[in-house]
């Protein structure tokens, strides 16, 4: 399944919401490509298994998780911040 996101536009920005639970930040990457393509990804790494413990339940998701948007012409590629919080990641591109 696609992983959800909210994209907003601001006076002098465009904001990048992408829900990533449970990706630690270092997991997390934010590249341009072809000079006007937002790519979003990250991975998320199934616990190592301890002895004497299994899993009764696997339900959450895991692996890769992965979002392209297409940046407007006026967006400046140059000027790109990233926040993770909350298992929420902020993507942040001024105009």
């Amino acid at each position: 399944g696609s992983t959800p996101a909210d994209v907003k536009e601001h006076p002098n920005s465009y904001v990048f919401m992408v829900d990533m639970p449970g990706v630690k930040s270092g997991d997390i990457k934010v590249q341009v490509e072809d000079e006007n393509v937002l790519l979003i990804s990250g991975e998320r790494k199934r616990e190592e298994e301890k002895e004497g413990v299994k899993y009764l339940k696997m339900e959450r998701r895991i692996g890769k998780l992965m979002r392209k948007f297409v940046l407007p012409e006026n967006a400046n590629i140059e000027a790109i911040s990233a926040i993770s919080q909350d298992g929420v990641l902020t993507v942040t591109v001024n105009k």
